[in-house]
């Protein structure tokens, strides 16, 4: 059966949130309090996943926000303020690595339909949407379990992964220049949540 990808783009671009948790915080900036462990757990249960250690540690004992987006509840329920990247309908789902889907976008990249392949302009339009469609799903996909930790200015952003094999680690999602999301590296291992909050520097991505 033939998948119509602009009603699956569509599907999973509901999984994003562009509500009043959306956008800028003045609170950001004043570092909020701790979350005490019962709406950690509630924040836990409602999203589906497990926050890594560090990260819950980092609610439990320090803030729910700072140096990072905030978690909140708000109108749309347990989310991070300041985020409209995050996927929520794709948190459960493991981030996949970068490795693994390499050469499916290889050759998503070579059927991109060409208008010489094509009797009319009509049938043209109709095959490239439904290929940029597909094109949108798989890159949606690629944060599947991971939530934007932080935004870096400029397209650039911070991933914190919380489902599959790698949950725990930072990752940095340069597709704004360079099409690619990397790890964070320091001393030749991944980098935790708490390198990251120490350090903060570029020179932890892996280019």
């Amino acid at each position: 059966m033939t998948t119509d990808w602009t009603a699956e783009a569509r599907r999973i671009a509901r999984g994003r949130r562009f509500d009043g948790s959306s956008g800028p915080s003045a609170r950001q900036a004043a570092s909020p309090l701790p979350l005490p462990e019962a709406e950690i757990r509630e924040a836990e249960a409602e999203l589906g996943i497990a926050f890594p250690e560090q990260y819950r540690e980092y609610l439990l004992r320090q803030s729910a926000g700072g140096t990072v987006n905030r978690l909140c509840r708000s109108s749309a329920g347990w989310g991070w303020h300041g985020d409209s990247s995050t996927n929520y309908g794709l948190l459960t789902t493991d981030f996949p690595h970068p490795d693994s889907y390499r050469a499916d976008e290889d050759e998503l990249d070579a059927r991109e339909p060409s208008a010489q392949d094509f009797p009319d302009q009509n049938a043209y339009r109709a095959a490239w949407e439904q290929w940029d469609a597909e094109y949108e799903v798989f890159q949606e996909r690629k944060t599947s379990g991971a939530v934007f930790i932080q935004e870096n200015g400029c397209g650039f952003s911070t991933l914190l992964v919380v489902t599959g094999p790698h949950r725990g680690s930072l990752w940095f999602d340069g597709r704004a220049t360079c099409d690619l999301i990397l790890p964070l590296n320091l001393d030749g291992r991944p980098v935790s949540f708490t390198d990251w909050l120490a350090r903060r520097s570029m020179d932890l991505v892996c280019w």
